[in-house]
């Protein structure tokens, strides 16, 4: 039984919610992969907003509890994100994916670039830490259309997204997406390739306006709690923009993303859920905890 099934189970045919059933919805929170910290918080406010809008029917508890995820993913805020199509004087852009390997960043790149199609954009083959990648990177490349840029395996990643910016900005795109590495042989490696890329970013086209820069983490819907721990060091690193969570199609949970908002105000801004390049979509709160809570 997936969580969601588990949800409505757990909410029908109970005529009212005590405290055991909240002990068991508490359990139940840990188990979609919120901390037990937060599912402990949850519980607590659901208990008394309960007793102070006297409804203690499933009904009414799982519509507050609706209310009560709401709220945490607000705090976040929203998720700074381009508009589809680029206005007149939009300056160029370009969008950093991270992540650790394997959930999904350099597929996830391809499909940012549907979504920006208007852009013209240009990708950056930043991941040089994997031959795999960059070829990766240029058969999507190939597919969609999408100009690719790539220095040789083991190239300074910084140097690839500085020429990209470059080429983007001699053929008139507006948007750079660059595919970064997700290992290195130390996290402190990787931690400084990012910033020296950030870096890049934040210098480029400087006098002129410079770059909109974002930074997003890929996560694996699927990875549970160890996402908290992958967002900390990359937040801590370069100061992440939002959260694209891949691979929601799955059996996946995704309370994480509560977690993230509560503990780092860190927003989700994509939702990928399928392997076509279309597979993408903007982060709705409402659908998510509707989708969450089987509403």
């Amino acid at each position: 039984m997936g969580f969601t099934d588990k949800i409505k189970a757990f909410f029908a045919g109970k005529k009212a919610i005590g405290e055991a059933e909240l002990e068991a919805l508490t359990d139940l929170l840990v188990e979609g992969d919120f901390g037990a910290g937060e599912a402990y918080r949850i519980a607590e406010m659901l208990e008394e907003r309960c007793k102070k809008e006297k409804r203690a029917d499933s009904e009414g508890a799982k519509a507050i509890l609706a209310a009560i995820l709401r709220e945490t993913l607000a705090k976040a805020g929203t998720a700074k994100t381009l508009p589809r199509s680029p206005a007149a004087e939009t300056p160029l852009s370009v969008m950093l994916l991270l992540g650790v390997n394997g959930v999904g960043k350099t597929t996830t790149a391809a499909k940012l670039c549907t979504c920006y199609a208007a852009y013209r954009p240009v990708l950056a083959a930043a991941d040089t830490f994997r031959a795999g990648a960059i070829d990766q990177l240029k058969r999507h490349g190939e597919r969609l259309g999408v100009r690719v840029v790539a220095h040789k395996s083991g190239g300074d990643p910084a140097a690839v997204v500085f020429d990209a910016l470059k080429a983007a900005e001699a053929d008139g795109s507006r948007l750079v997406i660059a595919d970064t590495a997700g290992r290195m042989h130390t996290k402190k490696a990787l931690v400084e390739e990012l910033k020296k890329i950030d870096r890049v970013t934040q210098n480029a086209g400087a006098g002129n306006g410079g770059v909109c820069s974002l930074k997003y983490l890929a996560l694996d819907a699927t990875t549970g709690r160890n996402a908290v721990a992958q967002a900390e060091v990359f937040h801590e690193a370069v100061r992440l923009d939002g959260v694209i969570l891949t691979k929601t199609d799955s059996m996946a949970k995704g309370g994480v993303l509560f977690s993230l908002a509560g503990q780092f105000a860190l927003p989700a801004a994509f939702l990928c859920n399928g392997e076509r390049y279309e597979d993408i979509a903007a982060f709705d709160p409402e659908q998510f905890v509707g989708g969450f809570l089987g509403i």
